[in-house]
């Protein structure tokens, strides 16, 4: 099978999937972060079709929408893959970047590395900063029922791995617990370049944010 049939096929398999998905962690976010996965691609010495197919099947069954089980998505991709017969030693790096690429409260060890995971990582932490960040941000605690905002709850820095997945805090307080913290956390130099102008337009917004709550000018 050529590349170009592989990530054609994968595209479709993604899109029928995630049919119905959540708005932040639909096709659209998907598409993103493979355009994303590209662009940084090209400044890197990478293996680009490992870049795309982790790209496009990095969220296929987010654990945060199967009962935390974070099994399903890398079962689900190893699959895939192997009823296209795709080369063994191609899924299991994929199935590593699924299983390692996700934030996780920022506190865990990373157990695998990279060049190709590096690339696929700052392409989805890209798009969980800046105007679509905010969006996507908003779009999930409404789909969680979560407060706005309430200024007696203090965001946690300190969280473990499972009091971040199970956290029901107010929307606002994951900026200073995930979004805040990517710009420094990306790992390749143009995904570095990429991140402040949407770090810089995060923190305009929560200026904004805060003056309206107060009622200030």
């Amino acid at each position: 099978m050529t590349n170009d049939l592989l990530i054609a096929k994968t595209v479709d398999f993604v899109k029928e999937k995630l049919k119905g998905a959540e708005g932040g962690h639909d096709w659209f976010h998907i598409d993103r972060v493979y355009k994303n996965a590209n662009l940084i691609a090209s400044e890197e010495d990478v293996d680009l079709t490992i870049v795309s197919l982790g790209a496009l099947l990095h969220d296929i069954a987010d654990s945060k929408f199967h009962n935390g089980d974070e099994t399903v998505g890398p079962k689900v991709a190893k699959e895939f893959l192997e009823e296209l017969s795709v080369d063994k030693n191609i899924i299991d790096h994929v199935i590593h970047i699924i299983e390692n690429i996700s934030f996780k409260g920022g506190n865990t060890l990373q157990k695998f590395k990279s060049p190709e995971l590096d690339v696929i990582q700052d392409a989805d932490r890209l798009d969980a900063i800046g105007a679509i960040g905010i969006a996507r941000c908003f779009n999930y605690g409404g789909f969680k029922n979560r407060a706005l905002y309430n200024p007696e709850i203090e965001p946690n820095l300190n969280m473990s791995k499972e009091e971040y997945k199970s956290s029901t805090a107010p929307t606002i307080n994951h900026f200073y617990e995930k979004l805040l913290l990517l710009k420094d956390r990306m790992n390749t130099e143009t995904g570095k370049k990429l991140a402040l102008e949407r770090h810089s337009f995060m923190e305009e917004f929560l200026e904004q944010f805060y003056k309206e709550w107060e009622g200030r000018r």
